[in-house]
């Protein structure tokens, strides 16, 4: 399917994943590529549209360096597609591929175009509403966040709509592609999913057990919150 990018996010030097992502994909009729993933550990100097200041005081904890260096890799495949100019599939190397995958592609592409962005994975079981269905594939829109990023596909107009929201970055990629009110992009889903995540340990090593905010320090994130709502310009956590 030349009319469609596909591109797998990867660190270098990974190649136990690359070989398993290589094999899943030489299954398929698609050309694809692997696009080298940001380690955030080596990062020099803080991006600018990152404010850890502002970060901690409306989520409660900063990100780490690799969940930074993550979202930065995201960041870096929307702009391929928009370079490029055709739906491109974004993979990280964690997946595998279930039989129905190329049919899911062909749905999206032949059968029911009428959509920016589509999950391709989930980790959690959410309720769905019925968009449309050819009887064996559903195109649908999850009600809760089904959580991840392992698999999605993007039109160049979404994907140019998550750049322009991620000027300043301030939570997880995979909350991030939630957050309707942030970047008003609907991002719609498979039914049934046509890839699952292989349950590797993950890249981003850095992140520890994160306990639930509470108290206080909840409170307050509450009230800046608010007050970013009230009075900024661009709201990070808008209505």
């Amino acid at each position: 399917m030349s009319d469609i990018q596909v591109l797998v996010i990867s660190l270098a030097g990974s190649y136990a994943r690359q070989q398993k992502v290589s094999a899943e994909l030489s299954r398929t009729s698609f050309q694809w590529r692997f696009l080298d993933a940001i380690r955030g550990s080596t990062l020099k100097t803080i991006p600018d549209e990152y404010k850890p200041k502002k970060v901690k005081n409306l989520l409660g904890f900063e990100l780490t360096p690799n969940e930074l260096g993550c979202f930065l890799s995201h960041k870096k495949a929307w702009q391929q597609c928009v370079d490029k100019n055709v739906p491109t599939i974004i993979f990280e190397d964690d997946f595998y591929l279930l039989p129905h995958f190329e049919r899911a592609i062909y749905f999206l592409q032949n059968e029911c175009n009428a959509w920016e962005a589509v999950r391709l994975q989930g980790l959690n079981e959410v309720p769905q509403k019925l968009i449309f269905s050819n009887g064996d594939i559903s195109l649908v829109r999850n009600i809760g966040d089904a959580v991840g990023a392992t698999a999605y596909i993007l039109k160049p107009s979404a994907a140019q709509t998550l750049i322009n929201a991620a000027s300043d970055i301030y939570e997880p990629l995979d909350h991030f592609l939630e957050h309707h009110q942030k970047h008003h992009l609907e991002f719609l889903a498979i039914n049934p999913y046509p890839v699952g995540i292989t349950g590797v340990e993950t890249t981003i090593a850095d992140r520890p057990g994160r306990l639930p905010i509470k108290g206080w320090v909840k409170t307050k994130r509450s009230i800046l919150r608010a007050l970013d709502r009230q009075f900024s310009k661009n709201p990070w956590f808008p209505k």
